[in-house]
């Protein structure tokens, strides 16, 4: 029978653009202005008394709180008032401590049956939502000092690989400071050092008669450390906003010591805040002998707190940046772990210090700095204010002290961790890499629409007149055809903006340009099948089968045209970035969808309203 379709095919398209209804409706719901409390350590959790206190403080301060919300990934107090976001977030900052990280967000208002279908409004780029803005600035003394600290182990192995006794000397800033004996001995020392360590300024001075090579790095290396130091702690930051999921995100360097992150609409801000700023590294070392000298050891503390302090050596085996790969999981008793896996050189320095220790206990310190904000007067245009003065104190425990069985390789396992979130949380930070150096941030503000307001209302405004041009183009070519193609078209919307809203694309202004040439190729497929029945019909050819023979013969053009389109925008997305990606994803997903609505739905609607009816003349 021509120009019906069976149940079923009428059922799943209805079921389709109900899904597309549903999927695109959380867009409808704007977002609240919110301030994120989450702790400094994912052991540390939100609890109601928390967020009463942050409240509480922004009632003290004059401004409005909506409404509050405590779950798993911690507190959300929804404010009035978007211009209240800075403010609040320094009362609460300063209310709850530095145990916690508050940072600013933006709240969804997706009703919560939605939410339980898993619904929610697509991703907004920079451009159209605009974000929060981080100014993180690294600390390159901290860089410096860590890369002496490995220089001066792997000094004082060379030098007992020689057999040359030594002396360990505090260090005096980042000198190294080595005493000997007596003078032939300092200079063999010395001869062996300028050797193998070509980084190195050695001068020797004298102290209570006897010699002393004090190990200085040259201007030259210092200057390379800090290099790698700031590019290290980018790549760093980056890769830790892709394990975050971030859409769209711009991070960039500014300067000499200093990394710009901008992280556009609605993300959990707070995580964010807390994974970048994370300094969280591992070092590895051997307990030190009982008769070692104080000076080549250092005492940590265990985290658990359960057990005595111990005594390791200052030389470091390797530390958290040998690291290529770790993953979280559970030992065979159930307790949280992280697999590790080293690189070349990190397995060849983890096998030689096992290898040659087999029997003693190795300890995996987990370090990290953590934030400590004091208060201060400051006169601010002649108003006497109290500035926040941000500080990092370094916080380091021991995880793991095991006896060692056998040589290791560069694969194996830390235990000791306190739960299964620290173990993904350590694993994340390893995977991601380690920071070079300790960052701080500098500055955190909400960032307006780069495009501004005015551009933004212009583009939604030029879909719409876009949108009305072509129903009134078409209807006035195709009457009443024309409107079955509008109300398809209005259909297309829906579902682009479901299936951008459930693959997490971004939009951005460029895509609205690509939704606005979506119209354009959705109504050049409706288009074709209706000149195509306007032939058939003035060729003599009956109202339904001209009607069945437009929707047949007019498919294969419609394929042809919009897969090469199809191709395109999939060129575009691959080789483009920013702008040209967000242009790309719009086009690409605006043809698969116009071409079911301008198709399928199309004829759908034909059939219910022309099928199975003697037609002697079509208003077409």
């Amino acid at each position: 029978m021509l120009n019906r379709f069976p149940l079923w095919k009428y059922l799943l398209i209805a079921s389709i653009l109900l899904v597309g209804f549903i999927y695109s409706a959380p867009n409808l719901y704007p977002d609240d202005p919110a301030i994120q409390i989450r702790g400094q350590s994912v052991a540390l959790k939100i609890t109601d008394a928390d967020v009463q206190r942050a409240e509480n403080a922004l009632k003290a301060g004059g401004i409005a709180v909506k409404a509050v919300e405590v779950s798993s990934q911690g507190g959300m107090l929804r404010l009035a008032d978007k211009a209240d976001q800075l403010p609040a977030r320094d009362l609460v900052a300063r209310a709850l401590g530095d145990d916690y990280v508050v940072a600013l967000n933006l709240a969804p208002t997706t009703p919560d049956w939605l939410r339980s279908l898993g619904a929610g409004p697509m991703k907004l780029g920079l451009d159209l939502s605009g974000g929060v803005h981080f100014l993180l600035e690294v600390d390159m003394d901290k860089a410096v000092s860590a890369r002496v600290k490995v220089y001066e182990g792997e000094v004082k192995s060379q030098l007992r690989k020689e057999r040359l006794r030594y002396r360990s000397l505090p260090q005096q800033g980042n000198v190294i400071q080595l005493g000997f004996a007596d003078p032939a001995q300092a200079e063999k020392a010395r001869d062996l050092i300028l050797k193998n360590f070509t980084d190195f300024a050695v001068t020797e001075v004298e102290r209570d008669g006897k010699p002393v090579l004090n190990l200085a790095l040259t201007p030259a290396k210092l200057t390379e450390i800090r290099e790698y130091s700031i590019k290290q702690n980018l790549t760093t930051v980056r890769n830790r906003v892709n394990e975050l999921g971030v859409s769209e995100p711009l991070v960039q360097r500014q300067g000499a010591n200093r990394i710009v992150v901008e992280l556009p609409g609605v993300q959990d801000t707070a995580t964010a805040k807390g994974i970048l700023g994370k300094t969280a590294n591992l070092e590895f070392r051997l307990e030190a002998d009982r008769d070692a000298p104080k000076a080549s050891t250092e005492t940590f503390g265990f985290r658990d707190q359960g057990r005595a302090p111990v005594a390791l050596e200052r030389g470091l085996i390797i530390t958290g940046d040998k690291v290529t790969d770790a993953q979280a999981s559970f030992d065979e008793n159930g307790r949280p772990q992280v697999n590790i896996r080293l690189d070349g050189h990190g397995g060849d320095l983890m096998n030689r210090a096992t290898r040659n220790n087999v029997g003693r206990s190795m300890a995996v310190i987990f370090i990290e700095q953590k934030p400590v904000t004091r208060y201060v007067k400051q006169t601010v245009d002649g108003v006497v204010k109290e500035v926040p003065i941000t500080a990092f104190k370094e916080d380091s425990g021991i995880i793991s002290l095991a006896t060692i069985q056998s040589a290791l390789g560069n694969s194996f396992r830390i235990t000791g961790l306190d739960g299964p979130g620290e173990s993904s949380e350590l694993a994340l930070l390893l995977r991601a890499g380690g920071l070079a150096a300790p960052m701080h941030f500098a500055e955190e503000r909400t960032i307006g629409p780069s495009l501004g307001a005015e551009n933004i209302a212009l583009g939604i405004k030029a879909s719409l007149w876009g949108f009305a041009f072509v129903a009134v183009f078409i209807m006035f070519i195709y009457k009443f055809f024309g409107a079955l193609a509008t109300v398809a078209l209005g259909f297309n919307m829906v579902l682009l903006l479901a299936l951008m809203s459930m693959l997490g694309a971004t939009l951005t202004l460029p895509g609205i340009a690509g939704i606005v040439l979506t119209m354009g190729m959705a109504v050049d497929a409706n288009v074709l099948i209706f000149s195509r029945i306007r032939e058939e019909i003035s060729n003599g050819m009956s109202v339904q089968r001209a009607i069945h023979e437009g929707f047949d013969r007019a498919f294969s053009a419609i394929i042809d045209g919009n897969l090469t389109t199809l191709l395109v925008g999939g060129i575009l997305f691959v080789m483009g970035t920013g702008p040209i990606k967000g242009f790309a994803v719009t086009l690409s997903l605006g043809i698969i969808t116009s071409m079911f609505t301008a198709v399928f739905v199309t004829r759908a609607m034909v059939n219910l309203i022309f099928g199975n009816r003697q037609l002697k003349k079509l208003w077409i």
